[in-house]
């Protein structure tokens, strides 16, 4: 493959990662936007699946959709182009916040710039919900499918395992309706191949290995391999995205290591103070790119003590260990999925999917719109709504990129 070919995605991927607020759920609506509407890099019918697909595996999904849009237009390679691009600018960020973070206090300022990123955010979702409802629900079941996951995931949001347990279930329900789609590629099934998945299941049992081998042996930088099996398990494991993967650092690296029984058996695990940590959750919050990034910044805080160098090696470990999972798992089982799509039963399910899709899309509106508007009314809270709504206006009826309704709502923020 020549990249050369494919600069005007790989640029494409480049801006839409230095503009992608807001974590999946923003990040959705801008993927639309840009690779859909915009350059027809995929259609809307593959993005819904690619979500639906990405919704099935732990990791980063915004990421692993990303690499997935590559890996259709040039195969692995520039999948692979296509990941370091859409994560290094946000790793590099947070690497930089992980060594000056004394000095990089979040004040009322500077929070004050990024007050309307958040409803933008909100219309970019409310955007998307509206495409995909008019995509995906059209028949009967799919419709109660929809409703009940909006009912189901807005009660219990925060639980990891609410977004696969309904993926599984809608598409179990749909194989139970009217059979309205018919049997497809009879013959031409192919027998799936799962050797691939082996390099995956490889890594993550030496990582166990060799961190719990260089726990008990106090083996010299034993923190480092610590902390790459930490990282690995995290991104292999974390379903929901980076609203699971923050509280789960948290117990990990500042509830877990000041547990009397934990400093009595392990004294000298990785810990990282509660405020320092905090600090880059915030952070992360504010700045574009996968959220995932905040791993760079605690791997770096994680080894910070041992000098310079190793807070360096720090940020890249918490960015490797925590990224590769995503892109093991997007990359191998995809080409499977498309095997498995070919089974009438698969086929089938994948409309239940879906609507589940789309049902956590509305879901995860409605539970945001009342996290950012459960307090006092303010002009601000109404120049909030406003923002929703001119996004969603401007995403509908004109062409103007992405990108330029971030700076407009940075500026606001800014003025206001």
């Amino acid at each position: 493959m020549v990249l050369h070919r494919h600069i005007p995605f790989l640029k494409a991927v480049l801006w839409y990662s230095l503009t992608a607020f807001g974590g999946p759920e923003g990040h959705l609506g801008m993927m639309l936007k840009t690779f859909v509407q915009k350059r027809r890099d995929i259609s809307e019918e593959e993005l819904v699946e690619y979500n639906s697909f990405c919704r099935l595996l732990p990791g980063a999904s915004s990421t692993q959709m990303i690499t997935l849009i590559g890996y259709k237009r040039g195969g692995v390679v520039l999948a692979t182009v296509s990941l370091l691009i859409w994560m290094l600018p946000a790793c590099i960020l947070m690497g930089a916040f992980s060594f000056l973070f004394a000095s990089l206090k979040t004040d009322a300022k500077t929070l004050g710039l990024f007050k309307f990123i958040e409803p933008m955010v909100l219309g970019f979702l409310l955007y998307a919900a509206i495409k995909y409802l008019r995509i995906s629900v059209k028949s009967p079941i799919t419709k109660f499918i929809m409703v009940g996951s909006v009912l189901v995931s807005y009660i219990f949001f925060k639980s990891p395992w609410v977004f696969p347990g309904l993926i599984v279930l809608g598409g179990i329900l749909t194989n139970f309706s009217e059979k309205r789609i018919p049997d497809v590629d009879k013959a031409n099934r192919k027998p799936v191949k799962w050797r691939n998945i082996w390099l995956f299941a490889i890594i993550f049992i030496l990582a166990g290995v060799l961190s719990e081998t260089a726990r008990k042996q106090n083996w010299q930088n034993r923190k480092a391999y610590n902390l790459f099996e930490n990282f690995y398990r995290f991104g292999s494991i974390v379903f929901g995205g980076g609203d699971v993967l923050l509280p789960m650092m948290v117990d990990q690296y500042v509830v877990r290591p000041s547990i009397p029984r934990q400093i009595e058996t392990n004294s000298s695990a990785i810990q990282i103070d509660r405020n320092e940590m905090l600090t880059g959750v915030g952070i992360v919050r504010a700045i574009p790119g996968p959220v995932f990034s905040v791993g760079t910044y605690v791997g770096g805080l994680a080894l910070h003590k041992e000098g310079k160098w190793m807070h360096l090696m720090g940020c890249l470990i918490g960015t490797v260990a925590l990224f590769l999972p995503s892109a093991l798992l997007v990359l191998f089982f995809f080409p499977v999925w498309q095997y498995l799509k070919k089974y009438v039963v698969v086929y089938r399910a994948i409309e239940g999917i879906n609507a589940v899709v789309v049902g956590l899309m509305w879901a995860a509106f409605f539970f945001l719109f009342q996290s950012i508007f459960s307090g006092e009314w303010t002009y601000i809270s109404y120049t909030g709504l406003a923002v929703i709504a001119a996004t969603v206006i401007v995403l509908w009826y004109t062409k103007i990129p992405a990108p330029f309704i971030v700076i407009a709502s940075l500026a606001l923020g800014y003025f206001l």
